[in-house]
């Protein structure tokens, strides 16, 4: 599907902001490894939500999506069996998943589309080898088979934080203590708290150490019977930055005290220049003189695309640095972001691990045709770059946020966005 935004500015408005997937998917795993079966509410879905419940089901939990919730099965314990898991193009669904199945003592093979297959997990696939798992391929189609063994799990913190949320999940099910050793500093340690959160949520039990975490095994999930999930601060940063460029939007639904990483949002646009104001569970951000600045994006790669529009729309440069991981996401996002905004006139370098962006938007005249790369965050901040800086663009695969928030067109719309379908 591709479709054409029209440069026309959006309103002043507010929007709901759909569920949490990170919350989602980590509440979903949590609930079908519990001792009872439980009740999600979920406001909003995703095509990843999707891959995750689908993997699910196929390790034997069931799962009814209900008009009063999602109805979560668990998973029986020792069930043994095989399973092919289909993980779409979900990373969270494949890296949570691997030990989670290790573990549970399945011959699992995963599968999956699109960049996932190029997407790295070897590191991962090693430490089970090493813990009583028989592995056969290096990237996908991946089968993981044998009993997940207790013992020490190295690997560095600076590759995939969802390594580790994947081992979080899966050491306290074995029998005997486990730890998690990190080789170096650990980046995106906000999904990190966000696991340790909701296994917390769920009754389990993790000592953090000097350089990782000990975990102790033969442990039980045991959840609240119903459970709501939180609001989406990564999805809400778009809107939150369309307001910080041009007008004032307010995005309702969101938990101030998250651990969701994403939530820094906020304090990034501040430093801009942007007016923040917070009452409850809404925030509202508007327009003020943007200034360049310089972001370290470790712990907050999934903002970068977004970012990158923020820093067109300030005065001067603005930095993007230790961002290297995104080159290995849903696509290349340093690259793609650099080509885009390149297309509509914005002054960009790009480094080996980041972008420098001048600010200023200088489109060249009639329509501008953009390859989202089938990357949802792509399409998003695109989109917003349209409706901010008054370029008429034409987004490719703009489909692609089904990944992650499918409504996101209607939204648009909703607040004044000139939205065409081709």
């Amino acid at each position: 599907m591709n479709v054409k935004i029209g440069k026309t500015p959006l309103n002043k408005g507010q929007v709901r902001i759909i569920s949490s997937k990170s919350d989602g998917h980590r509440s979903l795993i949590a609930a079908a490894l519990a001792e009872e079966e439980s009740v999600l509410f979920v406001d909003g879905w995703s095509d990843d939500l999707e891959a995750t419940i689908r993997c699910l089901e196929g390790l034997g939990a069931e799962i009814y999506k209900e008009p009063s919730g999602i109805e979560v099965v668990p998973v029986r314990r020792n069930a043994g069996g095989s399973a092919v898991l289909d993980c779409g193009e979900s990373g969270s669904t494949l890296r949570f998943l691997l030990p989670v199945a290790a573990a549970l003592g399945k011959t699992a093979t995963f599968e999956g589309k699109g960049r996932l297959p190029e997407r790295p997990i070897g590191i991962l696939l090693e430490e089970l080898a090493k813990h009583g798992c028989t592995v056969t391929g290096d990237k996908l189609p991946v089968t993981v088979e044998g009993q997940l063994q207790a013992g020490v799990y190295t690997l560095p913190g600076n590759i995939s934080s969802q390594f580790i949320t994947g081992l979080l999940f899966a050491l306290p099910l074995l029998e005997g203590e486990s730890e998690i050793v990190l080789t170096t500093a650990v980046e995106s340690k906000g999904y990190i708290d966000m696991t340790l959160k909701t296994l917390k949520i769920f009754g389990v039990t993790v000592e953090e150490t000097e350089n990782g975490w000990k975990i102790p095994g033969g442990q039980t999930y045991n959840g609240p019977r119903m459970r709501f999930t939180e609001g989406d601060w990564s999805n809400a940063a778009f809107w939150l930055t369309a307001g910080a460029i041009k007008g004032s939007i307010g995005c309702q639904g969101l938990d101030m005290e998250s651990a969701q990483g994403d939530r820094a949002i906020v304090s990034i646009l501040e430093e801009f220049g942007a007016e923040t104001k917070m009452i409850l569970n809404q925030i509202t951000v508007t327009n003020k003189e943007m200034k360049g600045i310089r972001i370290d994006a470790s712990q907050i790669p999934d903002l970068v695309p977004i970012l990158c529009i923020a820093g067109a729309a300030a005065e001067g440069k603005t930095e993007i640095y230790n961002a290297g991981r995104l080159r290995m996401k849903e696509s290349d996002r340093l690259a793609v972001m650099a080509e885009c905004l390149k297309k509509i006139g914005v002054e960009v370098e790009e480094k080996e691990d980041g972008l420098i962006i001048t600010g200023g938007c200088n489109p060249p005249e009639g329509e501008v045709v953009i390859d989202s790369h089938g990357d949802h965050r792509i399409v998003m901040a695109m989109a917003i770059a349209a409706v901010s800086l008054g370029v008429d663009i034409t987004i490719e695969n703009a489909d692609a946020v089904n990944k992650s928030y499918p409504s996101f067109f209607i939204e648009l719309t909703k607040l004044g966005g000139a939205v065409n379908v081709l």
